[in-house]
């Protein structure tokens, strides 16, 4: 069975995981926001509403020990043959005018 959440559910799912781990470390909001330099305000709103900047959610990852996590995001696939690498190659070139 597949389940595939929207963007709007995993936001709220990324904000439920970070106040658990904030909590997890004994922290309060403002301890992160501190140590993040994420305004408490913003660091709020996210743990309410799931909505928050890409550089302020970097911040509060960073804060956390986790900003390792989205550096897996995007990477190319493993290529499985030289076509595969020359495929890359030639379309990494055609992109870089």
């Amino acid at each position: 069975m597949y389940y595939l959440n929207t963007p709007e559910e995993i936001s709220i799912l990324l904000a439920e995981r970070l106040r658990e781990k904030r909590l997890a470390l004994g922290w309060k909001q403002q301890t992160l926001s501190d140590r993040s330099g994420v305004s408490l305000a913003s660091l709020r709103r996210f743990e309410k509403t799931g909505l928050i900047s890409l550089q302020s959610l970097l911040k509060l990852a960073f804060a956390l020990d986790h900003l390792e996590d989205f550096e897996q995001l995007f990477q190319a696939p493993i290529a499985s043959s030289l076509k595969d690498l020359e495929v890359r190659e030639s379309t990494a070139k055609r992109g870089r005018l």
